[in-house]
């Protein structure tokens, strides 16, 4: 049975609790609208914890379009149903007074791996997700935390911060989960139309080939520019980026050396898809 927990303090509580047992309690964190991606991360999660805590926070701080947090989609219920089949312990569901009570004046902050790419088009967005970050972490206690590959960036921001803060967590990636034809799963998906969705999976598909041209000694410029324009034609509005950088430093590259990744993201109709993939 999944407890729904909204207080810092009664989480605190329950979690001193386990750990005075010598569980070892792992977090999820999430904005809602869980799809079969999240749930794999509370699967791995349960696998490699003893007590699994799944939070459920949209944000504000992270949104630097407002019309973006009004338009999230939110489902509750639905979401807490999910949780509950997966056997998960807890669903932490605060609001946002209590994630930023009155006076709250504190911001953190990395440079480096997030300011390209997410950094550069959506300003603020890593301030937002560094500051909740440490702000989950530290209200769940948790001593391990599950995050998905598909926001590549997003994972080694909050490794940079872990390591940089001296936090007792554990950052774990875990791979991205896909649809039967390709498309990254988001939450951001179900605001396609039928149209857009049937032209989706174009982006992997293209990431897809210019890696396979990249391994196979193509130059990366010109690899990169195919797929740009294989996106455009499949029916995309925009391409923000489709880059080749370093996996872990996310450093641009023009040719393959350290263990690298294509990051993408690309507007589809008013949805914005992000991807990414190992090279």
């Amino acid at each position: 049975m999944t407890e729904v927990i909204r207080s810092a303090a009664a989480l605190r509580e329950k979690v001193t609790t386990w750990k005075r047992s010598g569980m070892l309690v792992g977090v999820v964190p999430t904005m809602g609208a869980l799809h079969d991606g999240h749930l794999s991360l509370a699967r791995a999660a349960r696998g490699q914890s003893d007590r699994v805590i799944v939070t459920i926070f949209v944000n504000p701080m992270q949104f630097n379009n407002p019309e973006d947090l009004k338009k999230y989609p939110r489902d509750e219920a639905r979401d807490l149903a999910l949780l509950k089949a997966d056997g998960v312990d807890v669903l932490f569901a605060p609001g946002p007074e209590e994630v930023y009570p009155r006076g709250f004046a504190s911001t953190v902050s990395v440079t480096g791996v997030s300011a390209p790419m997410e950094g550069a088009f959506r300003p603020g967005h890593f301030d937002g997700v560094a500051t909740v970050v440490t702000k989950l972490f530290g209200m769940t206690q948790a001593g391990r935390a599950f995050f998905g590959e598909k926001d590549w960036q997003q994972l080694q921001v909050v490794r940079r911060l872990v390591t940089d803060l001296n936090i007792p967590i554990r950052v774990i990636g875990c791979p991205t989960i896909r649809e039967e034809d390709g498309l990254a799963m988001s939450s951001r998906n179900v605001r396609l139309t039928e149209q857009e969705r049937s032209v989706a999976p174009a982006l992997h598909r293209a990431m897809q080939a210019a890696a396979e041209a990249i391994r196979a000694g193509a130059p990366v410029a010109a690899a990169l520019a195919e797929a740009r324009d294989a996106v455009l034609r499949a029916g995309f509005a925009e391409i923000e980026y489709l880059d080749f950088r370093d996996a872990e430093t996310l450093e641009p590259l023009d040719r393959p050396g350290p263990p690298a990744r294509l990051l993408a993201a690309a507007m589809l109709g008013a949805v914005r898809l992000i991807d990414n993939i190992a090279v």
